[in-house]
C-alpha cells in the first residue's frame, strides 16, 4: 500500500513538475467537475479559479500556435493588434496580455521583448494542456501576474506518441508542418524531437485597402526534450533546447523586402521583422521515497531573443537575454490537510534596444533588470468544506526596490455541488513600452513620454523614459460554481466577477491623433469583468457551452476618464461539440461550431484629423462563426476541414490614410474584427503510438 501511495504521488509530481499555479491540483483528494467531459474542465474544489484545456480542446479549432488556442473558450478574448502585422493579441478580464503571467510549464516565458510575437512560437500540437487561472495566481510563480496566469504544459517524451505528423493548409496559402518524434533511450531516459515549419506566400488584399491582409514569411521551430525518470529514487528531470527563426514581410501590395533611403521618396510602405529565439530549460524534482509528501524542485531557464524590425522608415531593434531560476520546497505540517511551499527565485533581463524613425534618431534604451525573491505559501484543505491558499513573497528589484506581494484564495463548499471562491492579490511589473505596444510602429504617431516629446537629442529624454514608475494593481475576485441535473443530464453554471484596481499604471494614451503618450497614472484606472457561463451535456454525444461577459475598463487619461479603446463591453459566446460513437476500428466523426458576438467597441479619438481620415466613435457589432469537421479513420489517421469567419465579415477601411502611408495621419491600429473575410483550411494527422 505504501508503494502504491508513493507511486501515485510521484506521478502527480511528475505531471506538475513545474510546481507553480497547479499546486492545488496536486491534492489527491481533489475532484474536478468537467463542463466538457473530454476536453476542458473547471476546477471545483481547488482554491484557485482554474480552467484546464486539454489537447483535445485545442484540436477543435486546428490551432496553429498558442495565440490561436483560445477560440473555443469564453474566458480569453482574441483579436488582431493591427491591420498589417497579422499578430494576434489576447485579453483576460478586460486587460491585455502584459497583465497576464504567461508561462510554459510554469516558467515565465512570454514577457519583455517576447510580448510582441512570443505566442506565435509555441505550436499548438506541442501543447498537452493549458491552465487558465483567473485573478491573482500563486506567489510561487512570481510577482508579475495582475489579472491571472496562462500556463501551457508541453508534451512529455515518456507519454507522447512515438511519431506524430500534422499537415495544415489554408486557402490563403499558409502551409504548416508539425512533427513529434519520441524514443526511449534507456530505462530512465526518454527523448523527444519536435519540429515545426510554416510558410505563407500569398499577398491577399481582400478588403481592397492596398495593404496585405497578413504578412508573408516563414518560421522554423525546433524543440529537443530529454526526460529522466527514476521512480525508485524519486527523481525526475527535463533538459530542453529550443530554437526559433521567424521572418515576416508586410506592407503595401507592391512592397518588396528592400530597404529605402531615409528621407527619400519611396513608392511603397512596408517592412519586415526578423527574429531568432534560443531557449534552454532545466528542471529537476525530487520526492522523498520515505516521506512522499515532501519534495524539492528546481527550475532554470536561459533565453536569448533577438528581433530586428523595419516599419516604413521606423526601426525597432531589440535583443533580450534572460535568466530565471526558482527553488521550491514542498511539505506538510502535521498531516496532509496542512501543506506548505517555500523557496527562493532569481530573474535577470538585459535589454539592448534601439528605436529610430524620421522624428526619432539613434536612441538607445539599453538597460538591465534583476530581482531576488523569497516566498511562503500555506494551503489548508479540511477534506469537507474549505480549501485555502495564502501566500506572500518579498522581492528586491534593482529598478523598483523592495516590495511585498500577498495572495489569498479561498474555496468554500456551500452545498455538495455548489462552491464559492474568493481571491485577492497584488501584482507588480515593469512595463516594456515598445515591445508591448509594437503596433504603434504601424502608424505615423509621434511618441511622447509625459509632456516631453521623444525626439533626438540627449540623455534628458532617456531620463524621462526611465522615470516611468512600475505598474502595480490589486485584483479581487469572487466565483460561484453550481453543478446540477437538467432533464437528467449534467449541467454546470459558473458566475465570475473580478475587479482590478491599478495603484500605478503606465498609461498608453491614443486619444490624440498622430501622437501617442506614455505617462504614469494620475487618478483611477480599473477593470470590472462579469461572466456567466453555462455548460450542458445535451446528450452523451453533444456538449454545449455558452457564456455572456460584461466588461468595464476605464482609465483617467489627460483628456478625462474614458473607456479603454477597442475593448467590447459585451460579448456572447456559444460552442456546440458533437462526437459520434467510436467504432471497433477506432473511427468516428467530430463536429464543432463556435459563435461569437462582440458588442460595440470605442475608438480612440480621431476628431482632429481631416474629415476623410476620421473614424466614428464606436465600432459596429459583429457576429463571427468558426466551424470544423473531423473524420477519425483509425487510432492512427484523421483528417479535418474547417472554416474561420463563416459569415465572411470584413472590416472595411481598417487603415486610416492608407492612401498616404508616409503622411502624419497614417494609422493601422483601429482593428476591431477580421479584415480578410472567410477562410477555409484542411489538414491531416497521423500518429504511431
Amino acid at each position: 500500500m505504501k508503494t502504491k501511495v508513493y507511486l501515485l504521488n510521484f506521478i502527480f509530481f511528475l505531471s506538475l513538475l513545474s510546481f507553480g499555479q497547479s499546486d492545488d491540483e496536486t491534492n489527491l483528494d481533489e475532484v474536478t467537475l468537467s463542463y466538457n467531459k473530454k476536453s476542458s474542465k473547471v476546477s471545483f474544489l481547488s482554491s484557485k479559479n482554474i480552467i484546464t484545456l486539454s489537447s483535445d480542446e485545442l484540436l477543435k479549432a486546428a490551432c496553429c500556435n498558442l495565440s490561436e488556442s483560445f477560440e473555443t473558450t469564453p474566458s480569453i478574448d482574441v483579436n488582431f493588434s493591427d491591420a498589417i502585422s497579422g499578430t494576434k493579441q489576447i485579453k483576460m478580464l478586460g486587460l491585455s496580455s502584459p497583465n497576464i503571467l504567461i508561462s510554459i510549464e510554469n516558467i515565465p516565458s512570454i514577457r519583455g521583448a517576447l510580448q510582441s510575437h512570443g505566442l506565435n512560437y509555441i505550436p499548438g500540437t506541442w501543447i498537452e494542456s493549458i491552465q487558465i487561472t483567473k485573478g491573482a495566481g500563486s506567489v510561487v510563480n512570481g510577482f508579475e501576474s495582475i489579472t491571472g496566469q496562462i500556463n501551457a504544459e508541453l508534451r512529455k517524451p515518456i507519454n507522447d506518441d512515438k511519431l506524430f505528423v500534422n499537415l495544415y493548409a489554408s486557402e490563403m496559402e499558409r502551409l504548416e508542418l508539425n512533427t513529434h518524434y519520441n524514443a526511449k533511450l534507456s530505462n530512465n531516459w526518454d527523448y523527444g524531437l519536435y519540429f515545426h515549419a510554416n510558410t505563407k506566400n500569398s499577398s491577399d488584399d481582400r478588403n481592397d485597402d492596398g495593404f496585405r491582409d497578413k504578412p508573408t514569411g516563414d518560421q522554423i521551430n525546433i524543440y529537443n526534450r530529454f526526460q529522466y525518470t527514476n521512480i525508485e529514487k524519486g527523481l525526475v528531470s527535463f533538459i530542453d533546447f529550443n530554437f526559433v527563426n521567424d521572418n515576416r514581410v508586410f506592407g503595401q501590395n507592391g512592397y518588396i523586402d528592400a530597404p529605402g533611403i531615409l528621407g527619400s521618396p519611396y513608392p511603397f510602405w512596408g517592412g519586415n521583422t526578423n527574429s531568432t529565439n534560443f531557449k534552454t530549460n532545466f528542471k529537476m524534482g525530487y520526492v522523498n521515497p520515505n516521506i512522499p509528501y515532501q519534495s524539492l524542485g528546481f527550475q532554470f531557464s536561459y533565453t536569448n531573443f533577438s528581433q530586428g524590425s523595419d516599419f516604413g522608415f521606423n526601426i525597432h531593434d531589440v535583443d533580450q537575454k534572460s535568466i530565471y531560476a526558482n527553488l521550491v520546497y514542498n511539505s506538510i505540517i502535521g498531516d496532509t490537510r496542512h501543506k506548505i511551499k517555500t523557496g527562493i527565485s532569481f530573474s535577470y533581463d538585459k535589454y539592448d534596444e534601439f528605436v529610430d524613425n524620421l522624428r526619432i534618431q539613434n536612441f538607445d534604451l539599453d538597460r538591465k533588470e534583476y530581482s531576488y525573491g523569497g516566498y511562503f505559501e500555506y494551503s489548508y484543505d479540511d477534506l469537507d468544506k474549505i480549501n485555502l491558499s495564502a501566500g506572500i513573497r518579498y522581492d528586491d528589484h534593482n529598478m523598483i526596490g523592495g516590495f511585498l506581494t500577498p495572495r489569498l484564495h479561498l474555496n468554500y463548499l456551500i452545498f455538495p455541488k455548489t462552491s464559492l471562491k474568493i481571491s485577492a492579490g497584488k501584482g507588480t511589473r515593469m512595463a516594456n513600452i515598445f515591445s508591448e505596444n509594437q503596433k504603434l510602429f504601424y502608424s505615423s504617431r509621434i511618441i511622447f513620454f509625459g509632456n516631453s516629446p521623444f525626439v533626438d537629442g540627449g540623455g534628458g529624454i532617456q531620463s524621462n523614459y526611465f522615470d516611468l514608475k512600475p505598474e502595480s494593481a490589486w485584483n479581487y475576485g469572487v466565483s460561484l460554481t453550481n453543478s446540477f441535473k437538467l432533464f437528467d443530464n449534467n449541467a454546470q453554471l459558473v458566475l465570475d466577477y473580478y475587479y482590478t484596481d491599478f495603484k500605478n499604471q503606465v498609461v498608453v494614451d491614443w486619444e490624440t491623433p498622430s501622437v501617442i503618450y506614455f505617462y504614469n497614472l494620475e487618478g483611477k484606472s480599473f477593470a470590472k469583468s462579469f461572466q456567466a457561463q453555462l455548460s450542458y451535456e445535451l446528450t452523451s454525444n453533444i456538449n454545449m457551452l455558452s457564456a455572456y461577459k460584461i466588461s468595464e475598463v476605464k482609465t483617467d487619461y489627460i483628456s478625462g476618464r474614458l473607456d479603454k479603446p477597442l475593448t467590447p463591453k459585451n460579448r456572447f459566446f456559444f460552442n456546440l461539440s458533437y462526437e459520434s460513437n467510436r467504432k471497433s476500428n477506432g473511427s468516428l466523426w467530430k463536429y464543432d461550431f463556435t459563435y461569437n458576438w462582440l458588442g460595440k467597441q470605442r475608438f480612440a479619438s480621431t476628431q482632429n484629423n481631416p474629415i476623410e481620415y476620421r473614424m466614428g466613435k464606436f465600432s459596429p457589432e459583429i457576429n463571427l462563426i468558426n466551424t470544423q469537421l473531423t473524420k477519425v479513420f483509425s487510432k492512427s489517421f484523421e483528417t479535418y476541414l474547417g472554416v474561420e469567419n463563416l459569415t465572411n465579415y470584413k472590416q472595411m477601411n481598417p487603415i486610416i490614410a492608407n492612401d498616404d502611408p508616409f503622411g502624419e495621419y497614417f494609422d493601422s491600429t483601429f482593428v476591431y474584427g477580421p479584415i480578410f473575410g472567410r477562410m477555409y483550411y484542411l489538414g491531416l494527422r497521423y500518429r504511431i503510438n
